[in-house]
């Protein structure tokens, strides 16, 4: 197996204490604060786009066999990791979904969030919706 390092380009704040569990049904808000080196790779992003926010499960145990089936809080009955969105994963890394709804300076304030305070960020890339 191949061993990959990543390095954390923002961190995301939210005073939100009930956070969803998925971003598709969430409204609550928070912002991503990224770190000044990357400051001019969001200057293309504006207020109503959809940016795809990777991130890592920080605070969520470590992965053991055992966590390859588990049963989500939304179903009654037992499914694989890569089957659902649970936070215990071999890799502990998050996508997100979420709305633009204001940008100033080096911060993306944002909503649809599903990820705690001080989540660190990977990476930021643009949603693009499927051509029909």
């Amino acid at each position: 197996m191949r061993n990959f390092s990543f390095i954390e380009i923002a961190t995301f704040y939210t005073d939100e204490r009930d956070i969803p569990r998925h971003w598709s049904v969430s409204n609550s808000t928070g912002k991503i604060v990224v770190f000044n080196k990357y400051k001019k790779g969001i200057e293309d992003i504006k207020i109503d786009d959809r940016i795809m926010v990777i991130f890592v499960f920080h605070k969520s145990p470590s992965f053991k066999e055992e966590n390859i089936k588990t049963i989500p809080p939304h179903k009654n009955r037992e499914m694989g990791v890569f089957s659902i969105c649970s936070p215990v994963r071999p890799n502990p890394i998050g996508v997100s979904v979420l709305q633009v709804t204001e940008i100033e300076d080096s911060v993306i304030h944002v909503k649809n969030i599903d990820m705690v305070n001080n989540t660190p960020i990977l990476d930021i890339k643009p949603y693009i919706s499927p051509q029909k």
